[in-house]
C-alpha cells in the first residue's frame, strides 16, 4: 500500500500553487516533504486528503484512484491526517480525546452506531485507545485533562486520535510545532517507534531539518510550487540547489542515521 500522486497541479485563477508534482510515500517509510513557506507544501497535502481537488493530475491510495473522492471516503480507505493547528478538547481527558479516533470510523458508516453502539464495539474502541495511548507512551497522561498539559504532551495525544484511527497512511503537517529541543527529540523517536511497530507509512511536513533528517528515509523538496529535489537525507545535504532554495548556504548539517 502506498499514497501516490501523480503530475498533480493546482491552480488558484492564474496563480499556480503546485504544478506537476508527483511523490510517494509507502508503508513502512516516513516521507518528509520539506520547502520554505509558501512552496505549496499544504496545498499538496489537501490534495492529498481530499480538502481540494487538483486542477490536474491523479491521486492513488494503494492503487486506486482516489481524486474525487471526499475526505471521508479516503479515511475509510485508511488514509488519516493531522493539522498544523492542534484540534482537541481542552475540557475532555487525554483517553477521551484519543477514543474519538476510534469512534469516528463507526460515526462514518451510521452516525447512530455512536450512541447505539454494540458491546462488541465499545470493547474495539476502548482497545484502540488503550493500544494508542500505550504505543504513544502516554498511557500515564490517560486520565489528564488536556487543558493542563504541555504543547508537546498534546501532540502525542493528537497523533494517538489518528493511531486510534487504524488508518495505515498518515499525513502529519508540522507536528513538531510548538515543541521544544528535547520534546522534538521524544517525538521523532515516538513516530519511528509507531512506524516500526505497525508497518505505517508518514508523510510529513515539517521546518524543523534536525527532526526531518532523523526520521525521514526520504525527502522530496518543494519550492515555488514546483517539485525540485527528491532524495535520501544525505542527498538533500548535499545538495546545492536545495541548499539555494530552502536550507541556506549556512543550514547546519545534521547527522543521518
Amino acid at each position: 500500500m502506498s499514497l501516490e500522486i501523480v503530475d498533480v497541479s493546482v491552480h488558484y485563477g492564474g496563480n499556480k500553487a503546485v504544478s506537476n508534482v508527483s511523490l510517494q510515500a509507502p508503508l513502512g517509510r516516513i516521507t518528509g516533504l520539506i520547502g520554505p513557506n509558501g512552496a505549496g507544501k499544504t496545498t499538496t497535502f489537501n490534495a492529498c486528503s481530499g480538502l481540494l481537488r487538483p486542477t490536474t493530475g491523479t491521486v492513488r491510495l494503494d492503487g486506486h484512484d482516489i481524486t474525487h473522492r471526499s475526505p471521508a471516503a479516503r479515511a475509510r480507505m485508511g488514509l488519516g491526517r493531522t493539522f498544523q493547528r492542534m484540534e482537541l478538547v481542552n475540557a475532555m481527558t487525554a483517553r477521551v480525546n484519543v477514543a474519538l479516533g476510534a469512534e469516528c470510523p463507526l460515526v462514518g458508516v451510521n452516525a447512530i452506531r455512536q450512541v447505539f453502539s454494540t458491546g462488541a464495539q465499545r470493547r474495539a474502541v476502548e482497545e484502540a485507545t488503550t493500544g494508542a495511548l500505550e504505543l504513544c507512551g502516554i498511557s500515564h497522561l490517560a486520565d489528564r485533562t488536556v487543558g493542563t498539559l504541555s504543547t508537546g504532551q498534546r501532540r502525542l495525544i493528537e497523533l494517538a486520535r489518528t493511531l486510534a484511527g487504524g488508518f495505515r497512511l498518515l499525513l502529519l503537517d508540522e507536528p513538531s510545532s510548538g515543541l521544544d529541543e528535547e520534546e522534538t527529540e521524544e517525538f521523532g523517536a515516538i513516530l519511528r517507534h509507531v512506524v516500526s511497530e505497525r508497518g505505517l507509512g508518514i508523510l510529513i511536513v515539517e521546518h524543523d531539518m534536525a527532526l526531518v533528517m532523523t526520521v525521514c528515509q526520504y525527502l522530496y523538496v518543494l519550492d515555488f510550487g514546483h517539485l525540485i529535489f527528491e532524495g535520501t537525507p544525505a542527498e538533500v545535504q548535499a545538495s546545492e540547489l536545495v541548499h539555494a532554495a530552502y536550507l541556506g548556504s549556512e543550514a547546519v548539517e545534521v547527522a543521518v542515521p
